[in-house]
């Protein structure tokens, strides 16, 4: 097929591999502008923007589609289909109607649960029991289009970062997939009922506050690795948790109850397996022990 592709960070990169490889025309991608990071600012373009460039295909970065020049220059394209994955940019109903077949969506959940920006890390904190992948066409409201195809995986004890990676790859096969089967699937209209949202991470949230429940903050451990990163201060200095553990113990909330980090909680305790101090790698609990005295009675906060 004749396809456009859109796509801005890392999991998208496996779609535009895979939509390669299986034989399609990519004839331009979209992706958002290059930002600009590191001494002396300078353009740092996107990932998929690089790969594109490393595959040989004409990179498109407009701030804006709405413009009547931009939807003119899109619809030249001639595309049977746009595929979209995390791209970032609102698509305007001329931009949804110009491909043949119309655009598709590589969506990081179980549609209708988690439309928007953070449907990955909101499943893990949710405590949700599994996650996957939704193809859908797009339409003009935020993650309403009909579903074409899904698969799941188990959250299980998964990290945002490690899920992140499953689903790129899963949602790279899921795309190939339904391209292959266009005309035959029959796409199910979403339950509105059923909707949930998923907003943007802050890092605000990504303080941990030891009066919620043990088994809450382990999710947010979970959710927030490796980005924004849950946090804590002990003595004065700001430590990020990657990874913890429930722990059958109890306490004053924040309290340090023994010398292997085991902080009281709301509910039960959290004992770190994974932190790191600012301008350091990430390590294990026993590294950090090794380097930093801890005792019962410190607090955490």
């Amino acid at each position: 097929m004749r396809l456009i592709f859109m796509g801005t960070p890392d999991f998208a990169v496996p779609t535009l591999d895979a939509l390669v490889e299986a034989g399609h025309d990519v004839v331009a991608v979209y992706s958002q502008p290059p930002s600009r990071a590191g001494r002396g600012k300078k353009e740092r373009p996107s990932p998929v923007h690089d790969r594109a460039r490393a595959l040989g295909i004409e990179v498109r970065h407009p701030v804006s589609l709405k413009s009547e020049e931009e939807q003119a220059a899109f619809a030249a394209l001639q595309a049977d289909a746009a595929v979209v994955a995390a791209y970032g940019l609102l698509l305007p109903q001329a931009v949804l109607d110009a491909p043949r077949y119309g655009c598709l969506n590589v969506h990081g959940s179980l549609l209708p649960r988690w439309r928007g920006a953070a449907p990955i890390h909101r499943a893990v904190q949710a405590g949700d029991a599994e996650t996957g992948i939704t193809i859908m066409r797009m339409e003009a409201g935020l993650d309403t289009g009909p579903m074409l195809l899904k698969g799941t995986t188990p959250v299980d004890r998964k990290t945002t970062g490690e899920l992140h990676d499953e689903l790129a790859a899963m949602g790279a096969r899921l795309m190939v997939e339904t391209l292959a089967q266009l005309g035959t699937l029959e796409a199910e209209p979403q339950d509105e009922a059923l909707a949930t949202y998923a907003p943007k991470i802050s890092k605000a949230e990504a303080k941990l506050d030891f009066s919620k429940p043990a088994d809450v903050l382990e999710r947010e451990v979970r959710a927030f690795a490796p980005f924004p990163g849950s946090w804590f201060e002990l003595e004065g200095e700001r430590i990020k948790l990657l990874r913890a553990e429930l722990v059958e113990a109890e306490g004053a909330p924040g309290t340090v109850l023994d010398d292997h980090l085991t902080i009281a909680c709301g509910e039960c305790a959290l004992r770190p397996v994974t932190l790191q101090r600012a301008g350091k790698p990430a390590m294990p609990l026993a590294h950090f022990l090794r380097g930093n005295a801890v005792a019962a009675g410190m607090k955490a906060a």
